[in-house]
């Protein structure tokens, strides 16, 4: 097996080489033909390229929704929020990431670590729902 890995060129968007089999995450299968096709991961994971942006977690806060430090999210600015959305949210001046809880008109934005506090808008809060979550890219 010959893996190649790309350098993206300023400027330019790079196709990535797709192997259209399943990889075994058992036993490996024994060798066979396999389809190559060119994947570009702005295709499968964004909806609406104007609308769609990247951003790092930074923080353990949403460690168990599978957001660790560091992930890269996509986010999606034309998706309505809606209750249990992963949301990326500007309150107060400030950016963070976490569960939207919304019932009866009010917001409560829950974070999936135990060791962190829901924070529930008030009156007076300055809440922008940002952009809802849809992917997140991990580096293993």
């Amino acid at each position: 097996m010959r893996v190649t890995l790309y350098q993206p060129q300023k400027g330019k968007q790079q196709k990535i080489t797709f192997v259209d089999t399943g990889i075994s995450a058992g036993f490996p299968s024994p060798a066979e033909d396999f389809t190559q096709k060119k994947l570009s991961l702005d295709d499968k994971l964004i909806q609406n390229k104007e609308a769609t942006f990247y951003a790092r977690v930074q923080g353990v806060s949403m460690i168990n929704a599978g957001l660790d430090d560091g992930d890269l999210l996509v986010i999606d600015r034309s998706i309505p929020p809606k209750n249990n959305h992963i949301a990326v949210c500007y309150l107060n001046n400030e950016f963070t990431v976490k569960r939207l809880a919304i019932e009866n008109k009010k917001v409560t934005l829950i974070p999936e670590n135990e060791d962190y506090e829901k924070i529930e808008i008030s009156e007076g809060s300055e809440l922008i729902i940002w952009g809802i979550v849809t992917y997140v890219i991990k580096k293993v």
